[in-house]
């Protein structure tokens, strides 16, 4: 089996100075923003969600089957052609087409997050359901243009840096809406009096408020240049052919490639080891009798601090390595990360154990997306279809969070909480053998300039 290289070959190390200032250029300053937007909703539909299901007194089995609500970043690529090939009425001509799609997309999710917010987990989990995945559709178009977006704005010498920023906020945007708005409920309900419903209604309220971040962040950047020339050079034919010409170009363009088919299963699995696991993270640590602000308290202190450390840390190393050595080293450390979970359910009720774990998975997690994006911004290139392409990786990726990992509630129910978390590590090995076939098929030559 062919050996992994340390690093690329013939490309100069950057000097501290320079890996310092790249993170305070505009084009990465935007996309850091950005990522804080992009990972606001996603725990409003999922982790934090769970955790009022799992207070409302849903059963089990049910809130692991609402992992099905990630559906639309499993089929994202369906409506990405849209976004590539047209514009969005009066927001395109005024701000072009990447911030008008960005700026419909955030409206959206203001709406869905105000409506999931007001839905009852006790009387309807069907109509919760619903809310959850109006959520999800907003929130996976909102990631479809900013993946797009970054990957067209940054040049070679800032996309690293844009990863880290991206995963850095992206995690922090996580943040706000588990552990800050666990705490806002509880803050509801202690100083002001609301009841458990109302509570979690007016928790929800607020972090509909904070997609203005997006918003603002949207309307002070520049539209990116190859998106504009693109724009420009498309000619003007009806909509539907337009959008029907975008979507085959998209796939064949990336389907024709050597190990297409190895590369996109790759994707799929990557990150399954921490679907897994973080479908059940929420009710494991409720299940063992933590608080809500206990579990909040920590994912905000030494979690939060472990996802930055973590995401510049997968910058670096991203930087500094060939690509698949950073692939392999970030699957390694995702996959071992799960057994400190396993532990917490033999000690039990440890806070101490408990920070470490989440410090570990927060910390490992960052290195593996932030290493696994720029294997993604990789294969995407082309103006015409960056916005496709990006979603049909990230649409597969999330396979494995949303339909893989769906049985996650009944798999931990059969084999107990020490070993639902060994499995999640071992599930981490089909992707790293995958990773060594393309390195062995010379996959990643030429995948990056040298």
């Amino acid at each position: 089996m062919a050996v992994m290289p340390a690093a690329p070959s013939g490309k100069a190390r950057p000097t501290l100075r320079e890996t310092l200032a790249v993170y305070l250029k505009p084009r990465v300053l935007v996309i850091l923003f950005l990522g804080f937007s992009s990972g606001l909703p996603l725990a409003l539909s999922g982790s934090t969600l769970l955790v009022w299901m799992t207070e409302s007194g849903v059963k089990l089995g049910t809130i692991g089957l609402f992992a099905l609500v990630g559906t639309p970043y499993t089929v994202k690529f369906l409506w990405a052609p849209v976004i590539d090939a047209l514009d969005v009425p009066l927001l395109s001509a005024r701000f072009g087409r990447r911030r008008g799609w960005l700026l419909l997309s955030q409206f959206l999710l203001i709406a869905a997050i105000v409506f999931l917010g007001a839905c009852d987990p006790s009387e309807s989990a069907a109509l919760v359901a619903v809310g959850a995945l109006l959520v999800a559709t907003a929130s996976a178009t909102q990631d479809i243009v900013i993946d797009a977006f970054r990957v067209e704005s940054l040049n070679e010498s800032e996309q690293a840096a844009g990863m880290a920023s991206y995963v850095a906020a992206y995690r922090i945007g996580m943040l706000a809406s588990t552990a800050g708005a666990l705490f806002l409920v509880s803050g509801f309900q202690s100083f002001f009096g609301l009841g458990h419903h109302a509570a979690w209604t007016a928790g929800y309220m607020v972090m509909a408020v904070l997609v203005i971040v997006g918003i603002v962040t949207t309307l002070c950047a520049t539209e990116p240049e190859k998106s504009a020339q693109a724009r420009a050079a498309q000619k003007p034919e009806n909509p539907l052919p337009r959008v029907i010409t975008a979507a085959i170009g998209a796939f064949w363009e990336f389907l024709s490639r050597d190990m297409a088919f190895v590369a996109l299963a790759f994707v799929v699995l990557y990150k399954f080891t921490d679907a897994l696991s973080g479908a059940m993270t929420a009710p494991f640590v409720i299940d063992l009798g933590f608080s809500r602000n206990e579990y909040a308290a920590i994912i905000k202190g030494v979690g939060l601090a472990a996802t930055i450390i973590g995401g510049f840390a997968g910058g670096f190393v991203a930087r500094v390595l060939s690509l698949p050595l950073s692939l392999l080293i970030g699957g390694l450390l995702q996959a071992f990360a799960n057994l400190a979970f396993s532990w917490q359910a033999v000690v039990g009720l440890d806070s101490w154990w408990l920070t470490f774990a989440i410090s570990v998975e927060n910390f490992t997690s960052a290195i593996g997306t932030v290493i696994f994006v720029a294997y993604l911004s990789a294969l995407c290139r082309n103006p015409l279809h960056t916005a496709t392409q990006y979603a049909l990786l990230t649409a597969l990726a999330a396979f494995g969070r949303t339909y893989l990992s769906s049985g996650a509630g009944y798999l931990a129910t059969a084999t107990g909480w020490p070993w639902f978390f060994a499995i999640c590590a071992f599930a981490g090995l089909p992707a790293l053998a995958l990773l060594f076939w393309l390195h062995q098929s010379r996959h990643f030559d030429g995948l990056l300039p040298p």
